[in-house]
């Protein structure tokens, strides 16, 4: 018998086929078609395993993550005698040498990398190799070229190829044709970049190589090298690490073509796009790394033996219980598929149905991106994954285990088959041996197993409910309302695509609702902290490693929890700051010969704390400070003395770090940090203001804590005199905030990064209390404009905020909520159809950011009192949020109209004094631990 909740709402859903299915829309992505591509499919998360739901009809796909799967391995990150460079590196920056002071640093001062010991003798040979193998040999028939369209802006990886995760040698071939006119002349053929490596051939003879990913290839091919007609185009392509092939340009320039020589590109002629390609070695020796990077654990795919015309059709995402659905009719029949991610479980559970009884048959498959997997049947209901990462100690196992209501079932070593079934339930593990960042001796096998005993025992409608009821305890903390219009009704898709704040504000607070559930699907107490992702990933070499960006990525994930009423998320968050101050010890005695610990811009799931990549943007010195404020907001938002005791010694032993650090100007006798970086700007520098701001505050909070705890008068006492001694805030000529100790900003710079602009957001560095210095960050913000990366233009918005420029903030949001997709197939900052945040490419911390950015806009509390709607738009007149939190252990409800406060509602959970300010207006009052205080829009307590 059909279920009673499937008959309800298929009834729904065809009696309103235009529209998503009943109850309310508000917190709900919806779509009429199957996710075309990753940012379309739906995330689902419990904080340790996340899934991607794409809702095809013929085959579904669920691609899934585990979020402790890392290539790497516990390691020393930080290099030995790095520290006795240090004063050298320092003299050169002060005498104005930044060129000798960065090369010294790349040759002595960054980081250790993996396998870089062994890397160049057996590179040296591989490619020997590799290059012995010539273009006749390589071209000949019987190779096993295969057919593709030359589209990889993100490397062959991505291209749908089957070379997902490959580095190694690749053969590209096709061919061109010479115009008689252009005979006897030279030409230059475009092939824009590549990665890394290539030697290029027309017609057997070598006419280019080069070797960097930003070189735009243009070869002059000499015309006795040509031939009438048609011409042969070969090209060996080596990639060394990360994403490798013809990656094409950027810029809107013609590539892929040949042109004689000195004439205009777009006069060219376009090579046959019926291009080839051939593997010729996928075995390179493993690439010097200074991190590790997340991986994909593998999909689940679900082949459907159903055919025929689909009508009905719509998947949505029901953020309000963290349910994923698809329906569709085939044939007349009804089918119906519900997804979750259950944390009390730690498992993926699908139920799937149908409108008639015995008609679900499916074939169940695992498979995954990695090379070094085995599929196997594990018993009569289960199939088994195991997987090893290719650059890593750490291997995972998943099992997928399927549970029916009439039918067969079958389970191969390679597939679960069902057969009439009436119902079919399907349950996903997924497990590593990461234990902690120090030891990989965890049992995949057992902790999988256990996860999978743990569900099989219960019916589908217990676990719905049991994880309904976990994840509504921390959602239902707070809601909001900005106002509806028709567009609500609209498919998320289209909603995107015709945004504007007037035309549909349920929009946003949708998108803010949406950031608050990826926060809860991503960050649980005992998984990781969200990463770069969040907890999703589909490549093998994602973007940036898709790890902890700590000079603003990973705080920024983490700005909405306290704000937006979900405190417990961020338990993962002060599991990383404190292993990273552990780690941190290290790096901070063998880089700097000093006390404390220390954080560069990026860290892993191994805590590497030493600096990477490259000394122009690698030395930054204060992610530690950063994180340690934090801390200090938790604090300040909750009054938990047992969590400020249990946390201070990180605080301190950041601070202890800077004392030791920090070296005075002589120019000024200012305390500065040297060597240091505003983040991926201006190179390596001595006293960024950034620092300074972080500093400064680091050295005031932890004061602060300590005068709290009743601890460390002598160490207390240090703090403030070096914060008084350390160089401050300065106005440039431009009438900007210095971004550099030097007055040197250029008023035209628009660079991704508003570092300087720290102290206003999220510091507390600069304030109204000083008029002045928010005027000069405020020019800085004007002059580096409007535009900007997904997570650029988020901290705009909080920045607008600060500055109570509610409608300005709107139109950074409004830039923030537009289509990342473009409709000439590139990508801009945005967002994706499912509404994650594009960089581009996708980057969770935007969602984060934007969500807490529409939260300062409406209460603000780091100036010690409770700002009422601050920054409250104009396009937001008539509106209501419950639930949101402020520093004082204060939580707080507002209700407004045409543009005015109505009703505030306060709850004390600290019982601290209270003060309120809005419209000129201010109301101090006690209050008691646990009382509700309610106050009329003229501050009037009731």
């Amino acid at each position: 018998m059909l279920h009673p909740r499937l008959i309800l709402l298929l009834l729904v859903s065809w009696l309103t086929a235009g529209t998503c299915v009943g109850q309310d829309q508000s917190l709900r992505l919806w779509y009429t078609k199957p996710a075309e591509k990753w940012t379309d499919a739906l995330p689902l998360g419990n904080g340790r395993l996340g899934a991607m739901v794409f809702g095809g009809v013929e085959q579904e796909r669920i691609q899934f993550n585990e979020g402790t799967l890392w290539t790497g391995r516990p390691r020393a990150y930080a290099r030995p005698g790095a520290a006795q460079y240090l004063p050298q590196i320092r003299q050169l920056l002060a005498a104005g040498k930044q060129a000798e002071a960065e090369a010294l640093a790349a040759q002595h001062f960054m980081g250790q990398q993996d396998h870089e010991e062994t890397y160049k003798a057996e590179q040296a040979a591989w490619l020997r190799q590799a290059q012995a193998v010539t273009v006749a040999q390589a071209t000949v028939a019987s190779n096993t070229w295969k057919p593709l369209t030359l589209n990889m802006p993100n490397g062959w990886e991505s291209a749908g190829l089957g070379l997902e995760g490959m580095d190694g040698v690749v053969w590209f071939k096709t061919t061109f044709e010479l115009p008689a006119a252009w005979a006897g002349k030279t030409l230059t053929l475009s092939l824009g970049r590549i990665r890394d490596a290539d030697v290029t051939f027309v017609n057997g003879q070598q006419v280019g190589t080069d070797e960097g990913i930003s070189k735009k290839r243009r070869y002059q091919v000499p015309a006795a090298v040509l031939r009438p007609g048609r011409n042969e185009l070969a090209i060996q392509v080596i990639n060394y690490y990360d994403k490798g092939g013809l990656i094409g340009v950027k810029e809107k320039q013609p590539v892929f073509v040949v042109y004689s020589e000195g004439a205009d590109p777009a006069t060219g002629v376009p090579l046959n796009p019926a291009w080839q390609f051939w593997v010729q070695d996928d075995k390179p020796p493993l690439f010097p790394s200074y991190q590790a990077s997340y991986q994909p654990f593998g999909d689940v795919l679900l082949d459907f033996a159903q055919t025929g015309a689909v009508t009905y059709y719509q998947r949505q995402l029901d953020i309000s219980s963290a349910m994923a659905l698809t329906h569709y009719k085939q044939n007349g029949v009804a089918f119906i598929r519900e997804y979750f991610a259950s944390a009390p479980r730690n498992a993926i559970v699908s139920r799937l149905s149908a409108g008639e009884n015995g008609r679900i048959s499916l074939n169940a498959r695992l498979q995954s991106p990695h090379k070094n997997q085995k599929i196997y049947r594990l018993d009569d209901h289960t199939l088994a994954l195991a997987v090893q990462v290719r650059d890593g100690v750490l291997r995972g196992v998943s099992y997928l285990r399927v549970k029916t209501k009439g039918g067969k079932v079958t389970v191969t070593d390679n597939q679960i088959q069902i057969v009439g079934a009436d119902e079919a339930t399907l349950y996903l593990t997924a497990a590593t041996n990461f234990k902690n960042y120090q030891d990989v001796s965890a049992d995949p096998e057992k902790l999988a197993a256990q996860a999978l005993r743990n569900v099989s025992g219960k019916s589908y409608e217990a676990l719905e409910k049991e994880h309904v009821r976990d994840y509504q305890a921390l959602f239902n903390t707070y809601s909001v309302d900005l106002g509806h219009t028709p567009n609500e009704r609209l498919p998320t898709d289209e909603r995107i695509k015709q945004f504007s704040p007037t035309a549909d504000p349920a929009l946003l607070a949708l998108y803010q609702q949406y950031g608050r559930y990826l926060m809860i699907s991503s960050s649980r107490q005992g998984g990781p902290a969200a990463n770069l992702q969040g907890l999703w990933n589909e490549s093998l070499t994602p973007s940036w490693g898709s790890k902890y960006t700590t000079n603003i990525n990973l705080e920024m994930n983490y700005w909405p929890a306290d704000l937006l009423n979900l405190s417990a998320c961020a338990a993962p968050l002060y599991q990383l700051i404190n292993e990273a101050a552990q780690a941190g010890q290290v790096t901070a005695k063998e880089h700097y010969n000093a006390r404390g610990w220390v954080l560069h811009h990026n860290t892993d799931i191994w805590r590497g704390t030493a600096p990477i990549n490259a000394s122009n943007h690698g030395i930054w010195v204060t992610g530690g400070a950063w994180l340690s404020q934090h801390i200090w907001e938790r604090y300040q938002f909750t009054h938990d003395r047992d969590f400020l005791r249990q946390q201070y010694p990180i605080m301190k032993q950041a601070a202890t770090f800077f004392v030791d650090f920090l070296v005075k100007d002589p120019r000024t006798n200012w305390l500065i940090s040297t060597p240091s970086n505003s983040p991926e700007h201006g190179g390596l520098v001595a006293g960024p203001t950034m620092d300074h701001q972080l500093i400064r505050e680091l050295f005031r909070n932890t004061a602060a804590a300590a005068q709290v705890l009743g601890t460390d008068a002598d160490f207390r006492q240090t703090l403030q005199e070096k914060a008084s001694q350390l160089a401050p805030n300065q106005i440039g000529k431009h009438g900007q905030l210095q971004e550099w100790l030097e007055d040197k900003d250029d008023p035209a710079d628009t660079h991704r990064h508003v570092s300087h602009l720290w102290g206003v957001f999220p510091g507390t560095d600069i304030t109204w209390n000083d008029p002045q210095l928010m005027q000069a960050a405020r020019t800085s913000l004007t002059q580096r404009g409007d535009e900007g990366t997904g997570w650029s233009l988020a901290w705009k918005v909080n920045l607008w905020a600060r500055f109570k420029d509610g409608d300005h903030a709107l139109r950074i949001l409004e830039k923030l909520l537009s289509p990342a997709d473009n409709a000439t197939g590139s990508e801009q900052g945005g967002v994706y159809r499912n509404l994650f945040d594009a960089h581009p490419p996708f980057q969770i911390d935007g969602n984060f950011g934007g969500a807490a950015g529409m939260g300062e806009m409406l209460l603000q509390s780091h100036a010690g009192y409770l700002d009422l709607l601050p920054a409250l738009p104009t396009a937001w007149p008539t509106g209501e949020v419950r639930g949101l939190r402020a520093r004082g252990g204060f939580v707080v409800s507002l209700k407004w109209q045409q543009g005015k406060l109505q009703q505030v509602e306060i709850q004390s959970e600290a019982g601290q004094e209270c003060v309120v300010k809005y419209g000129g207006k201010e109301l101090r009052f006690t209050t008691k631990k646990g009382k509700v205080y309610k106050l009329t829009g003229d501050l009037k307590l009731n």
